[in-house]
């Protein structure tokens, strides 16, 4: 006798929110930015009270218990190349520097910054640090 199969239930799925919709995949990084992200995470675990957990292939930055940044392991945010961090709320005296740097795409918490060569990783690591101090 021929084995019958249970059909497998199609639950209805949830809607999703329509950030979620319009966000794209998070894209795949390269081998340059997988150690310029190394570079990154070394410098930064210098910091006192850091510590990093793995987050949707990012490694998320930790200043105590409250996030502030996160690098990117196998997948990027916005672009293959970014990283992000994170102010809630957005600083008066940093918002006219976010507006002006194209590298950075606009958030309501969650900032991208665009790496797109070697001497990027300067201000990339000084936007870390903004997230880092402002992060209570």
């Amino acid at each position: 006798m021929a084995k019958l199969r249970k059909a497998k239930r199609n639950p209805q799925a949830k809607p999703q929110s329509r950030a979620m919709c319009e966000r794209g995949k998070m894209p795949p990084v390269s081998e340059e930015m997988k150690q310029w992200s190394a570079m990154l995470k070394t410098e930064v675990s210098q910091w006192p009270q850091i510590s990093t957990k793995p987050m949707f292939g990012m490694m998320g930055l930790y200043r105590g218990k409250k996030i502030f940044g996160g690098l990117p392991v196998t997948r990027g945010f916005d672009t293959p190349n970014s990283v992000i961090f994170r102010f809630d709320p957005l600083p008066p005296d940093l918002e006219h520097a976010l507006e002006k740097d194209p590298r950075i795409a606009p958030g309501k918490r969650w900032f991208s910054f665009d790496v797109r060569s070697a001497a990027d990783l300067r201000d990339a690591l000084w936007w870390l640090n903004q997230a880092y101090w402002r992060t209570k």
